[in-house]
């Protein structure tokens, strides 16, 4: 193996690491120390690849914005109907919410600190396509006239609020994490019959 791939390999690793302790346990403050106890490797290769923990902290959360942005927009300008991209969505949504169930709400603490970059010529390319795409099927009938904004809210909410308070919902309700993880699968199907109308 050369010295260039075992450094590729190292990086990811340590990479994936943060993101499984930042985003997949909470553990926002953990150090560099125990990420590179998690990884396996000694701490200086966090400083040597990353210059600190903070750095190394932005840069698992951009390649996971950057992620799901792509994933976001290959839906989006898909040629299906409206109701498959959404269950599409919602698939790589709760996937991601399995495996990340912090990245949310770091996301949204991000945004009010204004440290969440989003493209908005992009954002308003894809919303009016959006947009467009309600107001068609709300043409057809398959969903309750309103405005185009209120039908995003609704879709938003009915996948966000489970997983974005699912640190308080989980013990109030008495759920295991695997009982949770159940009920957000089940939810998929909820959301679109809520929704749509046939």
């Amino acid at each position: 193996m050369s010295a260039k791939v075992q450094d590729q390999d190292t990086e990811n690793l340590i990479k994936e690491t943060a993101k499984r302790i930042f985003f997949g346990e909470g553990r926002f403050n953990a150090t560099t120390q125990e990420i590179a106890d998690a990884a396996g490797v000694n701490r200086t290769l966090i400083n040597y690849y990353f210059r600190s923990r903070d750095k190394l902290f932005e840069i698992v959360f951009q390649d996971a914005q950057k992620c799901e942005d792509e994933m976001t927009k290959l839906i989006i300008f898909s040629d299906l109907p409206l109701k498959e991209k959404l269950a599409k969505h919602l698939d790589m949504f709760f996937e991601q919410t399995k495996q990340y169930p912090y990245l949310e709400i770091y996301m949204v603490t991000q945004m009010n600190q204004g440290n969440c970059y989003k493209d908005p010529e992009m954002m308003s390319t894809m919303l009016g396509k959006f947009y467009d795409e309600i107001e068609a099927e709300m043409d057809k009938g398959t969903i309750i006239r309103m405005r185009p904004e209120q039908f995003a809210l609704n879709f938003i909410s009915l996948a966000s609020f489970p997983t974005s308070m699912r640190p308080l919902l989980e013990p109030t309700m008495g759920f295991t994490k695997e009982q949770f993880d159940t009920l957000l699968e089940e939810r998929k199907d909820i959301i679109l019959d809520t929704l749509f109308k046939q």
